[in-house]
């Protein structure tokens, strides 16, 4: 994996913790540095700033000897934006207007739904219906209410990778909200770690894919994005504080299995890769949920 400087949330052996990933391996910053934690990585510039510090120590230990844990801070809202690419709308004819929204459609998700890196996504005893929605997400390391467009992208401390699974016919046991479709235990992921962010051009026109056994399902860039990252903000706060630790999932472009003809759902032993340029590639396997 060839990343920017990226932090992760791991768990090795009995032990949880947070380091640095690299090309050589992981730095080890719960055993370095004395109260690190994820939620103290993530205000704007801390990220790149324990890259900095450790620019030169050598790597603890292999990526390959932990377990990658989805990097969600402690207690943070997790928001999703629907239908924010314009060959994503037209999926939808029929069911939502032609034309551009003038606001984005969003959702929650909340923690127990995502699982990390290289760990499997599970298809759900009660439905044959996951999907994959690869996306780009960003965590907020400022927060704040009314936040204006032109100063949106300064909240901004980290990006990362999602596949935002979802569990498509119980998204329509409700006719107006896709809440519980979306909620499943370990159906979406995010990972591998969070980027640190560094200016408008790591996100402003970068190319966004998802693959599925190595097909090519979803590919677009988020210059076409409907709504985009300063408009997201900005709007998410107008209604609500946003504080550090917020995550919002930013959209995924047309190509979901729904979509297919016939539709085409993840199965047991496939493989799902997002990956973005500068983000590196978010990697999950499917399983069925195990029943006791």
């Amino acid at each position: 994996m060839s990343f920017h400087p990226t932090l992760v949330a791991f768990s090795r052996g009995c032990v949880d913790g947070v380091g640095l990933l690299r090309e050589d391996g992981i730095i080890d910053l719960s055993a370095r540095e004395s109260g690190v934690s994820l939620d103290s990585l993530i205000r704007p510039g801390a990220i790149a700033a324990a890259a900095e510090r450790h620019a030169k120590t050598p790597a603890d230990f292999a990526a390959s000897d932990l377990t990658f844990r989805p990097p969600i801070p402690a207690g943070g809202k997790i928001l999703c934006v629907g239908v924010n690419y314009p060959d994503r709308v037209q999926e939808y004819a029929g069911e939502v207007s032609p034309d551009a929204p003038k606001y984005p459609s969003l959702f929650p998700r909340f923690p127990g739904s995502f699982t990390g890196h290289d760990q499997p996504l599970v298809r759900p005893t009660v439905s044959e219906q996951l999907d994959y929605e690869g996306e780009i997400v960003i965590v907020l390391g400022r927060g704040g209410r009314h936040i204006p467009e032109a100063a949106a992208l300064d909240c901004i401390s980290a990006l990362s990778l999602g596949n935002e699974g979802s569990v498509r016919d119980w998204m329509r046991h409700g006719k107006f909200n896709v809440t519980q479709g979306k909620n499943f235990d370990r159906s979406g992921a995010i990972g591998p770690g969070l980027v640190a962010y560094r200016d408008e051009s790591q996100i402003a026109d970068i190319r966004l894919t998802t693959r599925v056994n190595g097909e090519l399902r979803q590919d677009d860039r988020t210059r076409r994005m409907l709504f985009g990252f300063r408009r997201i903000i900005g709007y998410i706060s107008s209604f609500t504080t946003l504080a550090p630790g917020d995550i919002v999932f930013t959209g995924t472009p047309s190509g979901a299995g729904a979509r297919h003809d016939p539709p085409v759902w993840l199965k047991p032993g496939d493989v799902v890769e997002v990956s973005a340029e500068g983000l590196g590639t978010l990697r999950n396997t499917i399983v069925d949920e195990a029943v006791a």
